[in-house]
């Protein structure tokens, strides 16, 4: 190491030796950096989880534009939209076709443990407003209480998703109807619910009697192929009577909700405190021991300013040992990290895992922060004078 130190510095490398010198220090300060990174990616990645989480829904249905009430700040959040809206906005030329979206949470008692679905009802005889996965399913529906289930709900065994076929269905009963799964889906459990289950609209209102057909959750259009939908948008803003509804492109609405629930939820909010609170942690175990090293070698960082070294030479020794410590103490917190996120992803079967992109923001974040560190521990030795420092 230190040759190669002497390589990329072209000199002695001074801040290594001073770190290594007290071996005890050294592998206290490389396990405080590590722990911060653990720190700054579990939180992170459970982000970036809640993101993953939040557009999940978003690819079960394929769309151009969505109607969705003033209040809708998410898919499951928020009013209902009357389905007159969807034959006023069907008048526009560039309107091909248009969906009413049924969304709610359907209770699972499975005995030993209840499951949350959260349970769309769309219309059997559209396959098109589907993911391909699940529209070549969509005739199944057509049958009444039939479901489609999340293959990897939480606390759905796994070799009991994988016999549900057509030619062996699940039956379960729930809000006290019995409903028989035909089939499955690639979901996974969220923040909000365990999995998700597709039925037809009219299963959907037989589970849900409270519900009407006039009133939808949302209302999703599809347009002609050479139609630009800011255009239409504008349009149906003007065509449809009620100008408190929100209409956006489909792809909008989906990054609005990821927004919302990172920026004014209160899950959003904590995790982001709690990157900061791991870059805070990481900045002041760097800082200490910097700080304490340079304390300990005052007299021979004097007698280098008395020879005529100025303030670069010692920021540079300083940044040197900043740099070791950020990237020796990267490497385990990486490894730790990506152990941790990998077993909650096992437990929870959120979409929790390590990414690239993820190990290179915290890296880079480590270097700099390390290296604010050095340069905070080097402003004695920048105003002091060598008389004094002896």
């Amino acid at each position: 190491m230190s040759r190669i130190l002497q390589a990329l510095f072209g000199r002695l490398p001074i801040g290594w030796l001073q770190l290594t010198h007290n071996r005890t220090r050294f592998v206290a300060a490389l396990s405080g950096v590590a722990f911060a990174n653990v720190l700054v990616f579990v939180q992170l990645g459970i982000m970036n989880s809640m993101g993953a989480a939040t557009l999940r829904p978003y690819d079960f249905f394929q769309a151009d534009v969505m109607i969705s009430a003033a209040d809708a700040n998410s898919l499951t959040d928020g009013g209902n939209v009357a389905r007159q809206w969807l034959l006023q906005a069907l008048a526009d030329p560039d309107v091909a076709d248009g969906m009413g979206l049924f969304i709610a949470n359907l209770p699972w008692d499975r005995g030993d443990k209840d499951i949350s679905l959260t349970t769309f009802g769309v219309d059997p005889a559209k396959p098109g407003f589907l993911a391909p996965e699940m529209g070549q399913d969509l005739a199944l529906l057509q049958v009444q209480d039939a479901v489609l289930l999340d293959r990897f709900a939480r606390g759905l065994p796994k070799e009991e998703a994988a016999a549900i076929r057509p030619q062996s269905p699940l039956a379960f009963e729930t809000q006290g109807r019995t409903v028989t799964a035909y089939g499955t889906f690639a979901g996974g459990g969220g923040f909000g619910g365990d999995g998700y289950m597709l039925t037809s609209d009219q299963s959907f209102l037989a589970l849900f009697p409270a519900r009407a057909s006039a009133a939808p959750d949302h209302i999703l259009l599809k347009l002609r192929p050479s139609a630009r939908a800011d255009v239409v948008i504008a349009r149906l803003k003007t065509l449809i009577s009620d100008p408190d509804l929100r209409i956006r492109s489909y792809a909008e609405a989906a990054q609005d909700d990821l927004r919302y629930q990172q920026t004014k939820r209160p899950t959003g909010i904590i995790f982001g405190f709690g990157v900061l609170i791991g870059v805070l942690v990481g900045l002041v175990i760097v800082y200490q021991v910097l700080s304490t090293d340079v304390a300990d070698h005052l007299r021979e960082y004097a007698t280098f300013k008395a020879m005529g070294y100025g303030p670069g030479f010692f920021l540079g020794i300083v940044f040197e040992e900043a740099l070791v410590l950020g990237v020796m103490g990267f490497i385990p917190g990486l490894l730790v990290g990506t152990t941790i996120l990998t077993l909650m992803g096992a437990i929870t079967t959120l979409p929790l895992a390590m990414t690239p992109s993820m190990a290179i923001s915290v890296f880079l974040g480590t270097i700099v922060f390390s290296a604010l560190s050095g340069a905070i521990a080097t402003r004695r030795l920048a105003a002091a004078d060598p008389a004094d420092l002896f």
